[in-house]
């Protein structure tokens, strides 16, 4: 798993735990591509290039579209759809699937989508941005979020493809969370 490598670890052997009915049944992640008929739920201008997402559905991973090269300098977030669950705590253990895009070429480098699984981890472990994104949401919300390389890997993450200074989007359905 790239983001294990890169610093949003699964390995901490614990689970999280079904919060709501709604949640329950998600215990994968679509693999399929979303109608090309949708339209993005969410559009950024960066200091350079631009991103549009489309959030995912219960049959259809998300779509991030990137201009190239897109750059922030400061991390946003956009809830896409809003969850009816427990709120997420900023040290909370959460089961989520997520994209990952690299805004200086638009490519994917993690997606548990495209593994089909769901991964596990504590907020506590995880990058800035991506922390960020997700603490204060509520389960059931898929969000987006654009972070700037200091919210993301300010040096760089070689084994990702990620330089240093590269911004990140992420697009995060937020599926369980204990804690």
């Amino acid at each position: 798993m790239m983001l294990g490598l890169a610093g949003c670890s699964s390995d901490s052997g614990a689970t999280a735990t079904e919060t709501s009915t709604e949640t329950a049944a998600l215990d994968t992640c679509p693999t399929a591509a979303p109608e090309s008929s949708a339209d993005p739920e969410w559009t950024l201008e960066g200091q350079t290039g631009s991103v549009e997402v489309t959030g995912s559905t219960a049959s259809s991973a998300p779509v991030i579209d990137v201009e190239t090269a897109f750059s922030i300098d400061e991390t946003q977030v956009s809830t896409l759809q809003a969850g009816d669950g427990p709120v997420v705590g900023d040290d909370a253990e959460v089961s989520v699937c997520y994209v990952g895009v690299n805004g200086r070429d638009g490519s994917v480098f993690d997606s548990s989508y495209e593994r089909g699984a769901p991964a596990e981890f504590p907020l506590g472990g995880v990058v800035p941005g991506f922390q960020k994104a997700i603490a204060g949401q509520t389960v059931g919300s898929t969000v987006a979020v654009a972070m700037s390389s200091a919210d993301g890997y300010p040096d760089g993450q070689p084994r990702a493809g990620i330089a240093a200074g590269d911004s990140l989007v992420f697009a995060i359905s937020i599926l369980a969370v204990t804690g």
